[in-house]
């Protein structure tokens, strides 16, 4: 159906644009490491065009929003479980809900109600994703043509967790930027490769 392949590139989208904000955040702004500082860094309070920074996530957070409340009907038709999209769903309203309210302090610190809002929730959002990804793995490991790609949420939320432990090992160091990356960017596979399944099986 051409709704679920409207939605599949919207998820497609997401995590380029997310990457394509802070690779740009690494060429315009002034002292800006990719190695040292982390990507929410780009958009805290005071932080160098902050708003351009801001708009990218929110864009990115709300087409997250629109893939996963919708793809529940168009992975396998709809049959099964609706635990994982409803804990993903769950995970890209918190998202959004901290692209648009919960900005770093300025410098990227975690000082005020905000600052600690942000930190918390993106955690919390992590965790769900996770759980989520887990979830996703029961529904379609038995599922002809989603097999490939349940072992594949098995996997990534196996190294999502092993990435989500060396970043908070690593935070507040000179390479907590890096370390970071690594861990973000098993989670915007997981939403392109996820989008493009639901392309190609509608």
């Amino acid at each position: 159906m051409v709704v679920f392949k409207i939605l599949a590139i919207c998820a497609m989208l997401s995590p380029i644009i997310y990457t394509i904000m802070w690779i740009i955040g690494g060429i315009i702004v002034p002292g800006y490491s990719h190695i040292k500082k982390d990507v929410s860094s780009l958009f805290a309070v005071e932080a160098h065009k902050r708003w351009f920074f801001q708009s990218f996530f929110i864009i990115a957070s709300a087409l997250l929003l629109v893939f996963f409340g919708g793809m529940h009907w168009g992975v396998n038709n709809g049959t099964g479980s609706i635990a994982g999209p409803i804990l993903l769903i769950i995970a890209s309203v918190i998202g959004l809900i901290v692209a648009c309210f919960f900005p770093l302090d300025v410098g990227g610190e975690v000082k005020t109600w905000r600052g600690k809002g942000h930190f918390s929730l993106i955690v919390i959002t992590g965790i769900i994703t996770i759980v989520g990804m887990i979830l996703m793995f029961v529904r379609l490991r038995l599922v002809t043509g989603w097999i490939g790609f349940a072992i594949f949420s098995l996997v990534i939320a196996i190294i999502s967790v092993i990435l989500v432990i060396i970043t908070g090992i690593f935070a507040g160091s000179d390479y907590m930027g890096l370390v970071e990356r690594f861990m973000v960017s098993t989670y915007q596979i997981y939403y392109f490769v996820f989008g493009f399944m639901v392309y190609i099986t509608n």
